[in-house]
């Protein structure tokens, strides 16, 4: 991918960005656009072996936070790293998410709450707290939100999952517009779907081949296609969008 130097000069946090999903696929994107990122990510080991591979060919311009969204210290402790490791932030993009398929007969207030607690509400503890930070710095700033076409289309066994997504819906498009004020962004994009190996682990092949069948393209995206538009709404292109949500998908209508 040719870099166009879309982020030079910005410093972006990035949660659940260990491994190969779309996450440590936006953190590579974001690197080649000159930015400086802190990835986070629950899993420390993981977290470590992204950023060494990462620093090969970017350096100090990538730093690690180990960060579970679910525990409020931890995310404050990820935001004020940043600001220490690099000077201020200036992006945030939320992909931490947990999903699972469970019919609603089946599905317990703590399997319901988990996916909740992680996906919408890890989501809010996040924003907020970059929020505070941008706020304060007094010169703008953007968050990148991670949704689903789940948000808008029903799924079986999605309940929980399409629940909190149509909240990160939601959440971005009510603080867009508490924070519009000071110049700050929110948008999100809205998967249908991306392969990654722990979709692929919690999810049948049969489903798979299912859901790609719908897709114009016949294929599931790659991680960093839905990393490009994150991208572009972390960058000065999306000037003048916030509150949108974008879907990432080739769906036939």
């Amino acid at each position: 991918m040719k870099s166009h130097d879309l982020l030079t000069g910005k410093v972006v946090v990035i949660t659940a960005s260990a491994g190969t999903g779309i996450g440590s696929a936006a953190a590579l994107r974001c690197l080649e656009e000159g930015a400086s990122v802190v990835i986070s990510d629950r899993h420390e080991a993981r977290l470590e072996s992204t950023r060494e591979e990462l620093a090969v060919s970017f350096g100090d311009r990538v730093f690690s936070v180990a960060c579970d969204v679910t525990a409020q210290e931890q995310v404050q402790a990820l935001i004020d790293g940043a600001v220490q490791r690099f000077g201020r932030l200036d992006v945030l993009i939320n992909n931490a998410g947990l999903g699972g398929t469970k019919s609603v007969l089946d599905m317990s207030d703590e399997e319901w709450q988990r996916v909740l607690d992680i996906t919408l509400t890890g989501t809010f503890r996040c924003t907020r707290a970059a929020l505070k930070q941008m706020v304060a710095q007094g010169d703008g700033g953007a968050i990148v939100n991670n949704a689903s076409v789940l948000g808008w289309r029903a799924q079986a066994g999605q309940a929980h999952y399409a629940a909190a997504k149509a909240g990160v819906m939601a959440l971005t498009r009510c603080s867009a517009l508490d924070v519009a004020s000071h110049g700050i962004r929110i948008n999100a994009v809205a998967p249908s779907i991306a392969m990654h190996p722990f979709l692929a682990k919690v999810t049948s092949e049969e489903l798979l081949a299912s859901l790609e069948k719908q897709e114009a393209f016949g294929r599931s995206a790659e991680p960093w296609e839905v990393a490009n538009v994150m991208v572009f709404l972390a960058s000065d292109l999306a000037s003048y969008l916030t509150g949108e949500v974008i879907s990432v998908s080739s769906q036939h209508a």
